[in-house]
């Protein structure tokens, strides 16, 4: 290790010693290598193996000294590290263990198509922290703290009520706190930018005391197909994922672990006595069509408006990917056998059709969507909706459940978006729509 890098117990150093080496030796052979799209079968097949016995050595490692790592990388837990803070952290101090800044660069250079696979690595060691009795709770409340982002912007918000990004719009009137989805050339796909926008928004939301409820709603979009209409997503951006620019760790886990996290269970402001988290209401208005992405944050707020002429469909499944923590929530909503044709058969459901009832709370027709939003906000700002929201969240999403299956998500995930058929698809999605 490094001068002044962390460092574990004598037992744990002794197993990290071996882990950095047996790593030095995969990267060596795979810095003999062509580029990934060139090399021979015997080729692939020599670095397939020699990937699969690290990766194997990181899950070991993971599993005997998770919360020892932890402890280490978190001053005892007295550091709250993002899950990029964290990765890039335990790169420095645990050589091996996860791709360092450098490798992770030159991976993000790269088409999906010619990566290494090296976010296969960090949902290894991501897995692994998750799962830990006390390091995975310590992370959850990490992730749930304000961005840095948000702070520095909240004056001008409280100030102003208005803060325009990028790929959200952010107002607040009369103490609602409207989020408009504005990427209108792309019908509001979800990348990067969307991510670290939306997070903003809802922090902003959530720490301006004059707001007393959320709502998101789709843009009006210049797209050719929907001019002039408001759409409120068509789930992930595929062009991106093809061109390697949709990551696991600052997009995939952090939308997950982030925004969407906070809409749920609040931000950590570490208050007064009775919460360490500041919560709000939240409903969501879907005009035309929430796909994907969408589709899954509907499942988080609690009160969904819909237009009569609006779908919804979860199309992961049939895309190769896992369609973020849908598959932990969805079922309590439409039970298991929807839930299965939705996830797994890409099953679309219109606003309009009685099953839809499981997912929306009320469909009116397009011309109606203002006044009925007028309308589901009043009876969110009620005195006692707060209270109980919290606590029909706390029942239907334990925390402690919640962290496990982000745990398997992080592996889970990662694995998919390396997968051929994965990469096969959004390659033609968009060599299809260039």
């Amino acid at each position: 290790m490094t001068a002044g890098s962390t460092t574990l117990p004598p037992g744990p150093l002794l197993d990290h010693r071996a882990l950095a080496k047996a790593a030095q030796r995969v990267d060596d052979l795979l810095a003999g290598l062509p580029s990934h799209p060139v090399r021979t079968p015997e080729q692939r097949e020599a670095a397939s193996s020699a990937l699969d016995e690290i990766r194997a050595m990181r899950t070991d490692y993971m599993e005997a000294h998770a919360e020892e790592i932890y402890d280490a990388l978190t001053a005892g837990r007295t550091r709250y590290l993002r899950i990029d803070e964290l990765v890039r952290t335990a790169a420095r101090a645990f050589p091996g263990l996860v791709p360092t800044e450098e490798q992770m660069t030159a991976e993000r250079a790269r088409p999906q198509a010619e990566k290494e696979g090296r976010e296969i690595d960090q949902g290894i060691f991501l897995r692994g922290i998750m799962r830990a009795r006390t390091a995975g709770p310590h992370l959850l409340d990490a992730m749930l703290r304000p961005t840095p982002r948000a702070l520095r912007l909240l004056p001008e918000f409280t100030e102003t009520g208005v803060v325009r990004m990028d790929a959200v719009r952010l107002e607040r009137r009369d103490g609602v706190a409207y989020l408009t989805l504005c990427r209108e050339d792309c019908l509001n796909a979800e990348d990067v930018q969307q991510v670290d926008d939306m997070e903003t928004a809802v922090d902003l939301a959530l720490l301006d005391p004059s707001v007393r409820v959320g709502l998101l709603r789709g843009g009006e979009m210049s797209h050719p197909r929907h001019q002039g209409r408001r759409v409120f997503c068509a789930g992930i951006n595929l062009k991106k994922l093809s061109s390697g620019d949709i990551p696991l760790v600052d997009f995939l886990l952090r939308r997950e672990l982030g925004y969407i996290h906070k809409i749920v269970r609040g931000v950590f402001t570490d208050g007064s006595w009775h919460s360490r988290l500041t919560d709000k209401p939240w409903m969501a208005a879907v005009d035309s069509f929430a796909i994907g992405g969408g589709a899954q944050l509907l499942l988080v707020f609690d009160h969904v408006l819909a237009a009569s002429d609006a779908y919804i469909s979860l199309p992961a499944a049939t895309e190769g990917i896992i369609p973020g923590a849908a598959n932990f929530r969805l079922t309590r909503f439409t039970g298991p056998r929807m839930a299965r044709q939705v996830i797994l058969g890409g099953r679309q459901v219109r606003a309009d059709e009685p099953d839809a009832r499981s997912l929306v709370d009320e469909v009116v027709s397009p011309e109606e969507m203002d006044a009925a939003i007028g309308g589901a906000l009043a009876r969110l700002r009620g005195d006692a909706v707060l209270a109980n929201r919290r606590m029909v969240n706390l029942a239907e999403e334990p925390p402690a459940e919640f962290v496990q299956y982000m745990a398997e998500f992080a592996l889970q995930q990662a694995l998919r978006i390396y997968g051929a058929d994965v990469i096969g698809k959004v390659g033609r999605f968009a060599a299809g729509s260039a």
